[in-house]
């Protein structure tokens, strides 16, 4: 029998970006299920602040070379890869000199949050997608980590539905309290729609704020996972809400056996389906 694959998109991952509790899940989780007789790719943004020497990044000739459309503007796709050596995992990158080679994350030296997040954002959904297709490489479970990475299920349950690459994935959605309280610009939803979401499918990404995006993430995932002990009440009462399997928090000492159990149950429904 196959081993089950595992493509992890997350915002951080350790040590490539600074220890928090987000990026040791993003470091720690994909090895153990590795290590418990799982596939995984794990897919990051290549932000300026990691360090491609020191980290030994390398291009991925064969995998870049695209170019993505947004906002009428050509931004080449490059894909860089780099290994942990002692848990025996690749991470692959996503780059473009437009979105990634600024010094910082997701706000400037003064804390202002960058006005193009929102193609920031885009960009890096659309660039994993593509990559995983180059691969030819079908997970049976994508698991969002963070707000970043939060419009691949959109892509992955309206636009890309009937690729036989994606169409049997379920979707875990990792909830954090990641927040950010400013509001998205217009030209957001705007550019969803040239993305090919219809007008009837915008939902919560009318609200064009953090809650909205994870709303989203909520209605096209297949299940849900309390990452953090605050996450945003709003989202607790919304995932609630919405039937799917969630598992609570866990601490750092019990979450890589209960994730792990958690998709062999979803996969475990898969394969009754």
């Amino acid at each position: 029998m196959a081993k089950p694959k595992i493509l992890y998109v997350s915002e951080e991952v350790y040590p490539y970006l600074p220890k928090t509790h987000i990026s040791e899940i993003g470091r720690y989780l994909p090895q153990y299920v590795q290590e418990h007789k799982k596939e995984i790719r794990v897919f990051l943004p290549r932000f300026g602040n990691i360090n491609e020497r020191r980290n030994q990044l390398h291009e991925v000739i064969r995998l870049s070379g695209m170019n993505l459309i947004i906002n009428d503007m050509d931004h080449p796709l490059i894909i860089k890869v780099a290994s942990i050596q002692l848990a025996r995992m690749q991470v692959y990158f996503i780059d473009n000199e437009d979105y990634f080679h600024r010094k910082f994350v997701f706000r400037d030296a003064n804390g202002k949050f960058f006005d193009d997040n929102d193609d920031r954002a885009i960009f890096y959904a659309r660039g994993i997608l593509e990559t995983v297709k180059k691969l030819r490489w079908a997970p049976d479970i994508v698991h969002v980590h963070g707000w970043f990475g939060s419009l691949v299920p959109m892509y992955l349950k309206k636009i890309l539905n009937d690729n036989p690459l994606f169409n049997e994935a379920k979707i875990v959605i990792s909830l954090y309290g990641d927040d950010f309280e400013e509001t998205l610009p217009d030209k957001f939803v705007n550019n969803l729609e040239i993305e090919g979401l219809k007008k009837e499918d915008l939902g919560h990404y009318k609200e064009k704020n953090f809650v909205g995006l994870m709303k989203s993430a909520i209605d096209y995932g297949d299940a849900i996972i309390m990452g953090d002990e605050n996450v945003n009440p709003e989202l607790v009462e919304y995932a609630e809400a919405s039937g799917k399997p969630i598992l609570e928090y866990k601490s750092p000492e019990e979450y890589l056996e209960a994730y792990n159990k958690f998709y062999d149950e979803l996969l475990g429904d898969k394969e009754e389906e």
